[in-house]
């Protein structure tokens, strides 16, 4: 079905995928409300999308504060008439073993952000989804499905991501809005610009194989077909598939798979 005219809410959308799914929403000819701490590279995405055509507002955020959260959703609903989509895509993550963690404040952190963000603009934007009967989207990850090494922290945050969610749709079941979860693998996003290191920092190199993954480009028309068919969840690749069914009846496989995954990067 079309998409057009409807109002939507990204977060996290000055880069990676919720920067590409802004422009691909705005392609369809929906009204933006875009959300992320990067006021100039927001503006920036901003602009791209009204050069496709459609109205957009760079609303800088920092998704794990309620008032902002609260904010964004008010800025939105007051340009757009309504909200009919909220895509909770902001994110931070980590590439630490836990035992070589120096400070726990990064896991406190990485919680806040990518599990209480979401809780916060779902809280705020939800009365307004069940006017429009509109969509829910949470960007996790095949972390949500199965621990990974060095992930700790950014694993147990999308778990509880995923927990949440599943319990709400549960709960919105006959109200006409709608929750879709997106399990990605590796995207090449840039991870190192958002990722910390044992010592709290930015870490240095990237240990993702960029031109080996999937791009924000091919991650964005996944979750659009997914948003738009109101798809309960999409896994994103036949090795997330795979370890779904793996986990049931070989978990230590699914382990090693997990290892290896994180040792090659890709």
């Amino acid at each position: 079905m079309s998409l057009a005219g409807l109002s939507a809410i990204v977060t996290g959308a000055s880069k990676g995928i919720g920067a590409e799914l802004a422009r691909q929403l705005a392609s369809e000819g929906v009204r933006l409300a875009l959300a992320a701490r990067d006021g100039a590279a927001l503006a920036a995405v901003a602009a791209e999308c009204e050069a496709r055509g459609a109205p957009a507002l760079a609303v800088p955020t920092d998704v794990a504060v309620e008032d902002d959260c609260r904010r964004l959703v008010q800025t939105a609903v007051a340009a757009h008439g309504g909200l009919d989509i909220l895509v909770n895509n902001a994110g931070a993550t980590m590439w630490a073993r836990f035992d070589e963690i120096e400070d726990m404040a990064i896991l406190a952190r990485i919680m806040q952000v990518n599990y209480m963000g979401a809780v916060y603009c779902t809280r705020h934007a939800l009365p307004h989804l069940k006017a429009s009967r509109g969509r829910l989207v949470g960007v996790a990850s095949l972390t949500a499905i199965t621990g990974v090494p060095t992930r700790s922290g950014y694993a147990a945050s999308k778990h509880a991501m995923r927990g949440f969610f599943d319990s709400l749709r549960i709960e919105l079941d006959g109200s006409g809005v709608t929750v879709t979860m997106v399990y990605p693998g590796f995207v090449s996003t840039g991870i190192r610009e958002n990722a910390t290191g044992p010592d709290g920092r930015p870490i240095a190199v990237s240990p993702v194989k960029e031109g080996e993954v999937m791009t924000p480009e091919a991650c964005a028309r996944l979750t659009l077909a997914a948003l738009r068919d109101r798809r309960r969840e999409v896994v994103m690749t036949a090795r997330g598939k795979m370890g779904m069914f793996l986990k049931l009846v070989a978990p230590g496989l699914v382990d090693r798979i997990a290892r290896r995954a994180i040792e090659k990067g890709r």
